[in-house]
């Protein structure tokens, strides 16, 4: 069976990088859960305001 998660190589801005490096230690998450966490929620906030919309 294939994976259930893709790997993708992303550039970001290093100020970017920092802060999000940050809070995903403040949260005991590696930096990868944290941006899957991160894009998880910003996608569930566009699909409900696309329904409200």
């Amino acid at each position: 069976m294939r994976p259930l998660k893709k790997r993708v190589s992303i550039v970001v801005d290093r100020e970017i990088y920092e802060e999000i490096k940050i809070l995903a230690e403040n949260s005991d998450r590696s930096l990868s859960q944290y941006i899957n966490m991160i894009l998880k929620e910003h996608l569930t906030g566009k699909k409900q305001k696309d329904i409200f919309d």
